[in-house]
């Protein structure tokens, strides 16, 4: 079977070819803008640090090697997310800085003044329900919103696809998840008053990390990114419609919020792990749902782009029927290289991997308008050549196991959170 018919019914995918950012966004007033505000975040955060530090030298430490840690998975999932078109490291770390130091430094003081009002003009008993969730989420959210928003400004050829918008999005949220984690762990240590203790870092690694990481500001961050990447990708749309669906992204990711925050089975739906465990899926499991979906859906659509500029080649030495087929889902990818691995090892299973990377960049090219493609063409014919060596010519998924493979994954993945989230709430005395 050609790849053409295969593509005959792939869905149109709304993604306008972006381009290789490089110095010439020095020169855009945006840059600077936001580089002004970055630093003045930087500083803001660096006060606050450098005050725990001092007082607290080893919970800082632990505190900041702890969520550190943390990061780093959820970093790379963020990463993995738009495998066919990766987001350059400088502008994910931009998002991430964003977060981290601008969104959190503007939140500290904001959530307080709008937690204020809400006493002011409802009631104390008001505030003392619902400031957490009112006050937060609607101070928290428009800063990281306008994080993706600021990377817009300042690499617009970068977001062109809603899955863009995602992965920027959730870079945003991570950045402002770990920092505030931070903060709220020596905010821990200097309420329990008795010295540079690590106990209260712990308590809230396990809480804020393991508890709530799962979903929180990350998925939120998504969720609102999904909105301004559809904002700022679909022409094919009317203005109007365009800034609808952004407004709803947000308000979804803003609602989430609210639901996570709010004084809703504050005492749970009983005693124990189990019933503790039941509140925090209740609260955490439809916003993870909708972004399960929505990312699904922006990747497929993008796939199949991609997957149509490569099928124009018609050259099976670059990318076959097959692989091509392999390279148009994530599951299909791992499949291969699992593939791989067991027909020729572990150096195959890496020779796959770079195949996949190098042709994946090889239809992005494609859909720059680049006529120069000798260089990705030859890293795919090399990574060919390993693989021919090695007994496995084709990077291809086996008929009939990747579904096989995704349910296991899933059902792995699922039961392994299941049991760090119980491991965490019974470490917390829920059980």
């Amino acid at each position: 079977m050609t790849a053409e018919p295969r593509l005959r019914s792939a869905r149109t995918a709304p993604v306008q070819p972006g381009d290789t950012p490089g110095l010439g966004l020095m020169r855009l007033p945006a840059f600077w803008v936001v580089l002004a505000v970055l630093v003045a975040g930087g500083v803001r955060i660096a006060m606050i640090g450098g005050r725990f530090a001092g007082t607290y030298p080893l919970a800082t430490l632990t505190a900041v090697a702890l969520f550190a840690l943390l990061a780093v998975p959820f970093w790379f999932v963020v990463s993995e997310l738009d495998f066919l078109e990766r987001e350059p490291p400088a502008l994910m770390a931009l998002a991430f800085a964003w977060g981290g130091l601008v969104a959190t430094s503007v939140s500290i003081p904001g959530s307080a003044a709008l937690d204020d009002l809400i006493a002011k003009l409802g009631s104390p008993h008001l505030a003392a329900d619902w400031g957490a969730a009112l006050a937060g989420p609607t101070v928290e959210e428009i800063a990281k919103t306008l994080g993706v928003v600021a990377i817009v400004l300042v690499a617009r050829a970068q977001v062109n696809s809603v899955l863009d918008g995602v992965v920027y999005g959730a870079m945003v949220g991570l950045g402002f998840q770990i920092i505030e984690d931070i903060v709220y762990a020596l905010g821990a240590v200097a309420l329990a008053g008795r010295g540079d203790h690590i106990e209260p870092v712990l308590t809230t690694f396990l809480l804020r990390g393991f508890l709530a990481g799962l979903w929180s500001h990350t998925l939120f961050g998504a969720l609102a990114g999904a909105g301004i990447g559809y904002l700022v990708v679909r022409a094919d749309r009317g203005w109007h419609t365009r800034l609808g669906v952004a407004m709803l992204a947000v308000f979804g990711a803003w609602a989430s919020h609210v639901l996570w925050n709010s004084p809703l089975f504050r005492d749970g739906l009983g005693n124990g792990a189990l019933a503790l465990l039941a509140v925090l899926v209740f609260k955490g499991l439809p916003p993870l749902l909708l972004i399960m979906v929505l990312v699904r859906a922006a990747h497929d659509r993008e796939a199949d782009y991609y997957a149509a500029q490569l099928a124009t080649l018609d050259d099976p030495e670059l990318i076959t029927p097959d692989e091509l087929e392999a390279l148009k889902a994530g599951s299909r990818r791992a499949s291969a290289r699992w593939h791989a691995r067991t027909r020729a090892g572990f150096r195959a299973r890496a020779a796959v991997r770079r195949l996949q990377r190098a042709q994946a960049q090889l239809a992005v090219e494609l859909s720059r308008g680049r006529t120069d493609l000798e260089p990705w063409c030859h890293e795919v014919r090399r990574q060919r050549r390993i693989l021919a060596g090695l007994g496995h010519p084709e990077a291809i998924a086996p008929e009939g196991k990747g579904p096989w493979r995704r349910t296991a994954s899933t059902v792995f993945t699922t039961a392994l959170a299941i049991a760090v989230l119980w491991a965490a709430i019974s470490t917390l005395g829920g059980g």
